[in-house]
């Protein structure tokens, strides 16, 4: 075959794969969420496992799917399936928990309206959540585009031992070109994969646009300096919301309940804490599925390889403290940057409408593919400077490029969703940036800005399994940080030890559940009460 038509065909392949899969996301996503808000014991369950399998690096799969899928199925449709779980593992985590963060924080009025109507659940979610999400959805669809694309060469080719397995797509040219040392091809797969990338962001830009004009409470109603009420501009208000298929829920007026009218809520009432149940159960017996394969994992292991497992849980448990100080650090850059371009983007159409597709179409690139070339002209640099802390700056730098785009997106989102009024009051009060941020911006864009934050602290754990350690970066060289959880996870994966990946990836989500539940959960519950902009038109 043609290498021109063999690289076309490789990119559309892994462009619908990477879309049918956010579809699936997006769709098992409106459910999933709606029965964590109605059950407490869900939300729990739901949440922790959003957090701990965002944190586990799609390279961390590899065991699963070379038992499930690989072993058990086997032939090239295994290796089909085994390839589309590592990209869903990739694209899907960051869509499930911007849609559970936009449920919790639909304002309380809406929620009333349904009940007050006796909404069905269709109803409710056709009316009220899956729009109030949309906006969310959207947001969060850039970074699952990019993380998609980011991990394609290591979910459509990837090595367990010195076994390779490989399915048809962009990675498969990706891998063979670089291994070949064909940069000519490899150049012209960067480009048909970049101008795929860059037609499918203007498409999701569009449609961002499209679901922020339609789908967020707000109204192009001016507001006025002197504060004098106009008439008309009162009745302009109540023409456009009633447009607006969240607006004409905001507009409905409370409705007494009698007894009967209440009877008939609490019914409603417990359907729903039923829907959680079911839910929560389906979710236990998966979770009791996997629990029985790894008892039998767990057997098997002889008596000797536990107290070696055992012997390595202190400079495990270093490794992940030393790990988490470079998530921190990774996180303060992406907010710094989010904070910065983010905000200059979403004021200036102009400069948005260059400045995304750049960042989506260089985050969607597979880091795999290109890094090394940026090391060869990076390394002499950082030596220079950092001197042995070299390789530590590579990987920070490399942990950015994986998840700066998470954050980043979540807060152009959240201000492009900004109720118009609030723009008009610091227009009005002639505000500056920091006083902007402090008292409008942040505030309005919490919601969004802890979904960003959230999913950046989840996945900087793939950039740095990626850098920690690099056997034949470039040039001869092997990039390895000294100390770090991942390193020991992606060596054990590399050489076959199977039982202290496992283990180590064990520790791993026992810490990563504990944080989702201090701090995930109980940042979405504090934007839920303090932080929901679009209340601040009902308050007007």
């Amino acid at each position: 075959m043609n290498e021109y038509i063999f690289i076309i065909l490789a990119v559309l392949a892994t462009g619908g794969r990477v879309i049918g899969l956010i579809l699936l996301s997006i769709l098992s996503g409106w459910l999933l969420a709606y029965a964590a808000i109605k059950s407490k014991i869900f939300e729990n369950l739901f949440i922790s496992f959003i957090e701990v399998f965002e944190s586990v690096p799609v390279i961390s799969f590899f065991p699963i799917v070379l038992i499930i899928f690989v072993d058990r199925i086997g032939g090239p449709l295994g290796v089909e399936f085994a390839a589309d779980f590592l990209v869903f593992t990739a694209v899907v985590w960051n869509i499930w928990m911007g849609q559970y963060q936009a449920y919790k924080t639909i304002p309380s009025e809406m929620v009333e309206v349904t009940e007050n109507y006796n909404f069905s659940l269709w109803m409710k979610l056709r009316n009220v959540y899956i729009p109030f999400s949309i906006p969310r959805i959207v947001a969060n669809l850039f970074p699952s585009i990019s993380d998609g694309f980011f991990y394609i060469t290591v979910s459509e080719v990837f090595t367990i031992g010195i076994t390779s397995y490989s399915t048809f797509g962009v990675g498969s040219p990706i891998d063979k070109f670089a291994a070949d040392g064909n940069f000519r091809m490899l150049i012209v797969t960067f480009l048909a994969l970049g101008i795929f990338v860059i037609l499918l962001i203007e498409l999701v830009r569009r449609i961002g646009n499209h679901a922020v004009a339609k789908y967020t409470i707000d109204t192009d109603s001016p507001i006025i300096k002197r504060g004098k009420a106009r008439i008309r501009q009162t009745s302009r208000f109540s023409a456009i919301v009633s447009q607006n298929t969240l607006g004409k829920l905001a507009s409905y007026t409370r409705v007494r309940k009698g007894p009967e009218d209440l009877e008939e809520l609490y019914s409603k009432e417990k359907k729903n804490g039923k829907i959680g149940i079911i839910a929560g159960v389906i979710v236990l017996a998966i979770f009791a599925y996997i629990m029985y394969s790894i008892i039998i994992f767990v057997m098997s292991v002889s008596g000797s390889e536990w107290s070696y497992l055992f012997s390595q849980t202190p400079s495990l448990l270093y490794g992940l403290l030393i790990d988490y100080i470079r998530v921190l650090i990774i996180t303060g850059a992406s907010i710094a940057f989010a904070f910065t371009l983010g905000y200059l983007l979403a004021t200036r159409r102009k400069a948005e409408a260059v400045g995304v597709p750049i960042i989506q179409t260089f985050s969607s690139y597979p880091v795999p593919a290109y890094f090394p070339f940026i090391f060869l002209g990076i390394y002499p640099i950082f030596a220079s400077v950092l001197g042995s802390q070299a390789e530590e700056g590579i990987v920070l730098l490399l942990g950015f490029i994986a998840t700066f785009y998470y954050v980043f997106y979540s807060f152009w989102m959240g201000i492009k969703a900004m109720p118009a009024e609030y723009n008009e009051i610091m227009k009005n009060l002639d505000m500056g940036f920091f006083k902007k941020m402090r008292y409008v911006i942040i505030p309005s864009t919490f919601p969004y800005l802890i979904s960003g934050i959230s999913s950046t602290i989840n996945s900087a754990w793939g950039g740095l399994e990626i850098g920690e350690y690099w056997p034949d970066i470039a040039g001869g060289k092997t990039l390895e940080i000294h100390t770090g959880l991942m390193k020991t996870i992606d060596v054990a994966t590399r050489s076959g030890n199977i039982a202290l990946a496992g283990w180590a990836s064990f520790l791993f989500a026992i810490i990563v559940a504990v944080y989702s539940i201090l701090f995930t959960r109980k940042m979405m519950d504090l934007a839920r009460k303090k932080y929901v902009a679009e209340e601040g038109i009902y308050s007007v």
